[in-house]
């Protein structure tokens, strides 16, 4: 039932004296169906409105013709035909667009509203049916005659019943409606008439005017009541369902609903201060999505994404994540590029200003820019990996690379990188989600084009999170990162254009499928003279223009630090003496900020009290004792030199091996000894010793792991030394890998392994032939004062190593006397 009851039956609109009943007795109807009936009437169409007889409805009348014929009814008889239109949207209805059956109307009141409206007050009488039209201007007039009215019976039970069903289902909804005023209870109370209750009530249904036009046309009362039950009852049902959903969600004003309301207060404050801020951002996301470069699918799935979030409302979850998805889209240099500038003299000039040295390194640098040049794209081109101990500039060849190309550089450390959502992204529906750190990255230069350096990739992790190795996989490979799929994104983005360029200290953790992608070029350490021009060309000047420091105010000779350099690091980069050089000069800027005087020139011996005591260093130790060898070993910070000590202890020829050493290590002492057994004749050994001899084998610093079989040869040496007590040739060291044949194999980390002999103080060195090659890739001022020696087999290392000579006090290492004397019988 309609909200506007108060209106029907008599509002604060209509004044007091208004000339109509607003309930309708059974006297009032059989008077009012007594009344002489016209042939002819003005005709007043009707919009969504149904006038039934009795009922006192207000009308808004807003048509010309409408309000003509209303004025002109108004200064005669009053009396008026209403009829509703078949079509509500026609704003000048013709005649055989009305229905044919209306009600005869009295107006009561005329009423000039203060927006300039007319409204007026009618009353319907009786029912009529439309005969011919007799006017059309300046308002509709046409014939009418009575419509039939069938009344029941007075004692038709039936009849009785449906009306008191009608009247008590009317009140029910009435109760449970909070929308219809509780006056409607009493005025449906006190209708007497049932005709007038059929009435009253179809004009208060909810019902559409169509629907209410087919009850006024039902000629039979009891008919014309059934229906008004039936429309009732759907609605009783309807308003039944309604409440109960109510009840179901009704919920009180919680803490979520109150900051809603608060939210939305501030929403209408700041629209009328200046408009809707959440709009300004959508509308500002639009205009950069206008001028972006971007695929067509991109553009595609950028318009779905925010056609979502302005249906979204902006205080949901959800709503700051789409957001940020759309400000990444759009930040992402999707066809951005920076132009290359592939001029190989500028890019061998930038390589040769920054880094001193490392010709091999930068030729191949080189090479590959030449190659870009002449293909003119990225497709298929290797990535590159510079490999080698730490400080030696494999990250700052690529902040070369890119200065000399004209592209944007990045860099990606994966250092103790665990999972793979770090390189694919995480997905949307996660909270905290974000796109992995290769889009992060690509999105932080502002080029689909820059120099990117994966810096540290051996040291990549994998746990139950993943195998980031594994994601990288397809960034690397030129056939499919082209089509980067990051779970963030969800759209393919192209790295097809980025130089890739790894770093790695050591090529064993890398895993295998990783490491066939990559074109490894090994960035060996430096001699001494190279970091001495280092120093000079780069690190000095750098720390004294970072410490705001002049050339007037601090100088270090060469000899102070060549002295540094060998005293003072055990390096294979420059990152340490960086350090020391940038303690030196940290040592003027405190004298000149405090006004002390200091040496502007200091000297060797100054470096101890300003650098603190100098390393020991890994001195050769001598030949005075059998059974001590130096050997040269790789570390991943550069060459070193380890000492190879062998005891011998009268026993049941065990083998003993300490010094923390490796599997591979312990393999390599194995087979020496068991050459030495099988072959110790050569060597003037009596094979015979081994059972009587327990052999004790130490490399020292036992904290420090060792492994690899480089030290084959060593060990060998320091055994047969041992047992002949023969002295080992003075200034020597040696590395190679030996077979229980006796040969000598290749091992690597050659030109480390110089460098440190060097430093040691070693003149002769034994290599394995093989190793030739290596020894000839170093220039030659780096080798002065170095001999080789060439091996193939065991042989040869113990003709070169071991002297006719023994050493001092030597001990007698013989049979047992009665192995002796049964040897003798």
């Amino acid at each position: 039932m309609i909200n506007n009851f108060q209106d029907l039956i008599g509002g604060p609109i209509i004044e007091e004296d208004a000339e109509f009943i607003p309930l309708m007795s059974s006297e009032d109807e059989e008077q009012m169906n007594n009344e002489a009936f016209p042939e002819q009437l003005p005709i007043l169409p009707l919009r969504n409105t149904v006038l039934f007889p009795g009922v006192v409805i207000p009308i808004t009348v807003g048509r010309d013709k409408s309000i003509r014929l209303i004025k002109d009814a108004n200064k005669g008889n009053r009396t008026i035909g209403v009829v509703a239109q078949l079509n509500d949207a026609e704003e000048d209805p013709k005649f055989d667009q009305l229905y044919k059956v209306g009600t005869i109307a009295h107006i009561l009141k005329m009423l000039r509203m203060p927006d300039g409206n007319t409204t007026v007050i009618l009353q319907g009488k009786r029912r009529f049916q439309l005969g011919q039209e007799t006017q059309h201007d300046p308002y509709m007039k046409a014939t009418i005659t009575p419509f039939p009215d069938e009344q029941p019976a007075k004692n038709d039970k039936e009849f009785a019943a449906v009306i008191s069903s009608v009247k008590d289902l009317a009140l029910k909804i009435v109760a449970n409606n909070p929308q219809i005023p509780q006056e409607a209870q009493f005025a449906i109370k006190n209708i007497e008439s049932p005709g007038f209750l059929v009435n009253f009530i179809s004009s208060n249904l909810t019902a559409t005017s169509a629907e209410k036009q087919g009850i006024l046309e039902v000629g039979n009362l009891k008919d014309r009541a059934t229906e008004v039950l039936k429309q009732l009852t759907k609605e009783f049902q309807m308003l039944e369902l309604k409440n109960q959903i109510q009840s179901k969600v009704k919920i009180d004003i919680d803490k979520q609903q109150r900051e809603y309301f608060l939210h939305q207060q501030m929403k209408t404050i700041q629209e009328e201060l200046g408009g809707n801020p959440m709009e300004q951002e959508t509308q500002e996301l639009k205009t950069r999505a206008q001028n972006k470069n971007w695929p067509k699918n991109v553009a595609e799935t950028f318009q779905k994404e925010i056609s979502k979030l302005e249906r979204m409302n902006p205080n949901a979850a959800e709503y700051s994540v789409q957001m940020n998805y759309l400000e990444l889209l759009l930040d992402l240099p999707w066809n951005e590029m920076t132009k290359d500038h592939f001029d190989l003299r500028k890019a061998e000039k930038i390589l040769n200003r920054d880094h001193y040295g490392l010709d091999k390194v930068k030729e191949r640098i080189l090479e590959h820019l030449a190659v870009l040049k002449l293909k003119g794209d990225m497709k298929k081109a290797p990535i590159l990996c510079l490999y080698g101990p730490p400080g030696v500039g494999k990250t700052s060849l690529g902040k070369s690379i890119a200065e000399s190309l004209g592209r944007k550089y990045v860099r990606m450390s994966l250092g103790g990188l665990k999972d793979e959502s770090e390189v694919r992204g995480h997905r949307k529906t996660y909270i905290g989600a974000m796109p992995g750190r290769i889009l992060q990255n690509i999105k932080k230069s502002g080029s689909s084009n820059p120099v990117f350096v994966l810096d540290e990739i051996d040291k990549v992790g994998n746990d139950w999170h993943g195998d980031p190795s594994s994601a990288l996989l397809e960034v690397l490979d030129p056939e499919q990162n082209n089509a980067f799929y990051d779970n963030y994104v969800e759209l393919d983005y192209d790295l097809s254009n980025v130089m890739f360029i790894a770093t790695a200290n050591s090529l064993a953790t890398i895993q295998p499928a990783l490491r066939d992608r990559l074109e490894i070029i090994e960035v060996t350490g430096y001699t001494t003279e190279e970091k001495l021009e280092i120093a000079k060309q780069h690190l000095l000047p750098k720390q004294m223009d970072d410490h705001g420091i002049k050339k007037s105010q601090m100088t270090l000779t060469e000899s102070v630090l060549e002295y540094i350099i060998e005293n003072y690091t055990r390096e294979s980069g420059v990152r340490g003496l960086e350090k020391l050089i940038g303690k030196m000069v940290r040592y003027a800027a405190k004298n000149i900020a405090m006004r002390k005087r200091y040496k502007v020139k200091p000297a060797i011996e100054d470096l101890q009290k300003i650098l603190g005591p100098a390393h020991e260093k890994d001195r050769y130790q001598g030949n005075d004792v059998a059974g001590v060898v130096t050997g040269l070993a790789w570390t991943p910070v550069g060459g070193d030199i380890l000492f190879v000590e062998t005891s011998l202890s009268k026993g049941k020829g065990k083998l003993t091996l300490t010094g923390n050493l490796g599997d591979v290590m312990k393999e390599s002492a194995a087979i020496a000894v068991e050459y030495l057994r099988a072959h110790g004749s050569d060597f003037g050994i009596d094979p015979q010793l081994f059972d009587y001899w327990n052999v004790h084998i130490h490399v020292p610093e036992g904290a420090t792991p060792k492994d690899g079989p480089s030290a084959g040869i060593t060990i060998l040496t320091a055994i047969a030394s041992a047992f002949t007590q023969r002295k080992v040739k003075k200034n020597l060291a040696m590395t190679g890998e030996i077979t229980l044949r006796g040969r000598v194999l290749a091992v690597g980390g050659i030109r480390e392994k110089i460098l440190a002999a060097k430093r040691a103080g070693i003149k002769e060195i034994i290599l394995c032939e093989e190793n030739r090659k290596d020894v000839e890739e170093i220039k030659q001022e780096y080798l002065k004062g170095l001999t080789f020696h060439y091996v193939e087999s065991m042989g040869d290392v113990v003709r070169h190593a071991l002297l006719k000579e023994k050493v001092k006090s030597p001990v007698e290492v013989k049979l047992p006397d009665e192995v002796i004397l049964k040897k003798v019988n």
